[in-house]
């Protein structure tokens, strides 16, 4: 496919999620369906950018997202169901973020928005990226060059709401 874009649905996939009773398993529609939901990825959990910056930026604007008629923040790498939920309790999301494990990359190549890092022995990776989708529905998409963390930030997606 080639690469989501403002306007296009968000494909019908199954993801993992971490939960307090074990890995669940979670549609798109489940996650999209009659909401609003700011949703971020990440190349890969417990990496540097993404546990300095990424993730704890969507931790301190969780309230302020909110505010503004988000229903709920959605964070997505391509890791396991159980990496995703250590790199949850670890980074103190509580209930204010979704963690959810995109483990083959299935969803992230479906949106074409995947990221080639064989040769550094990550594997296939997701771009860091950021969304707004409403209903299932694209209606912010925030893509960050190889190596940046500018527009892909919570503060970046508080200012486009």
């Amino acid at each position: 496919m080639s690469q989501i874009k403002v306007g296009d649905s968000i494909p019908a996939m199954k993801l993992m999620r971490s939960t307090a009773e074990g890995p669940k398993e979670i549609t798109t529609d489940e996650l999209f369906k009659g909401k609003k939901v700011a949703l971020f990825a990440v190349p890969g959990a417990f990496t540097p950018t993404c546990s300095a910056k990424h993730l704890p930026g969507y931790v301190e604007n969780a309230a302020a997202l909110k505010a503004k008629g988000v229903d709920s923040i959605v964070c997505m790498a391509v890791n396991d169901v159980f990496v995703m939920g250590a790199w949850g309790k670890a980074g103190g999301v509580g209930d204010d973020i979704i963690m959810v494990a995109d483990g083959s990359a299935a969803l992230t190549k479906a949106m074409g928005l995947e990221l080639d890092l064989v040769a550094r022995g990550m594997g296939v990776r997701a771009q860091r990226f950021a969304m707004v989708v409403d209903d299932g529905k694209v209606t912010t998409l925030n893509i960050e060059a190889p190596g940046d963390f500018k527009v892909s930030s919570a503060e970046a997606i508080l200012a486009a709401l």
